[in-house]
């Protein structure tokens, strides 16, 4: 078939929020800048104090490591070009500037949740098989899954960015989002693009639902070996509060998105506004927020932490000139 009105297209809009004033550009920035830099400051000190840190050298940072190299990264991957589109009116990205921006951003998100597997997988073996966890868990074997967690996304992203490049554009180049996506991209095709989408919409299932349905089962399996853990001891407050900056993480990441899914397969559609800031929420604040469950939530870093603040305290006031 002959598409008449295809057009060659060289670059995009990003619509962003859809009817939002244009008196609120400013603030829009201004809040989207905040977000990014407690993102890049909150990941970036993570990885920085796990590094200079030797007594954190251990697994579980290390995959704290991993999960604030992703957030950091999808932060800097689509945060930039909104903020430059409220701060200085500048919507445009290139075709294929548009296209690298939807892999990555896809490629972050399979990337993340199968780390929060491997997570899972660490405490499932902490609890269920406490003795055996030093030989099965070593910093070597988080490195390797952590290595597979980044690599399998990457390779068939590039499979799926293939596909959508492949497709002829029409008239139409507005981004109907914050950022390039795959659904944003691929709906602007001249011909059906149900082919295209449903090939993305089974991996993205698959990177979604495997490690969620791995994560449930995990749990499921680790508060049955808690409950019959004895109490006299208290064993399983202390094996379950191990548990806990992991479970806030995992949350965060899954009940948003779960959340949309369900509602759209029972018929609550959400208007086109909503769902984008609904989107930019699930997307963008767990990237915030995750660095303070890293520092409040679990007691090496938090100990650590307030031993350097002490340190600090004690060199200021004994000197004071």
């Amino acid at each position: 078939m002959l598409y008449t009105n295809v057009t060659s297209i060289k670059h995009f809009f990003i619509l962003g929020f859809p009817g939002l004033s244009q008196v609120y550009y400013g603030p829009a920035s201004v809040l989207l800048f905040l977000v990014f830099l407690a993102i890049a400051v909150g990941n970036i000190f993570i990885l920085v104090f796990v590094k200079c840190e030797r007594s954190l050298h251990q697994p579980s940072y290390l995959l704290f490591c991993h999960l604030a190299l992703t957030d950091l990264a999808f932060g800097t991957v689509t945060l930039p070009k909104i903020i430059s589109k409220y701060w200085f009116d500048d919507s445009i990205i290139s075709f294929y500037g548009c296209f690298a921006q939807m892999y990555f951003v896809h490629f972050l998100g399979a990337t993340h949740s199968f780390i929060l597997m491997v997570m899972a997988l660490d405490r499932f073996i902490a609890i269920c098989a406490p003795l055996r966890y030093p030989a099965l868990f070593t910093n070597t074997t988080v490195s390797v899954l952590c290595g597979i967690s980044w690599f399998m996304p990457m390779s068939w992203m590039v499979g799926i960015v293939l596909d959508a490049l492949s497709l002829p554009f029409c008239n139409s180049n507005i981004i109907v989002q914050c950022y390039c996506d795959h659904i944003a991209i691929t709906v602007l095709g001249c011909e059906s693009v149900r082919e295209v989408q449903v090939v993305a919409f089974g991996l993205a299932m698959f990177s979604l639902l495997l490690p969620l349905g791995f994560i449930i089962f995990s749990y499921f399996v680790i508060i049955v070996a808690v409950v019959r853990m004895s109490n006299s001891d208290g064993h399983h407050i202390r094996a379950l509060s191990t548990c806990t900056p992991q479970l806030l993480i995992t949350c965060l990441y899954y009940m948003p998105r779960c959340f949309v899914y369900l509602a759209n397969n029972v018929g609550f559609t959400f208007s086109v506004p909503v769902r984008i800031v609904v989107v930019m929420l699930y997307s963008l604040l767990p990237a915030a927020i995750n660095p303070v469950i890293y520092c409040f939530k679990t007691k090496d870093i938090k100990e650590n932490l307030k031993k350097r603040f002490f340190r600090r305290t004690i060199n200021i006031g004994t000197n004071p000139g």
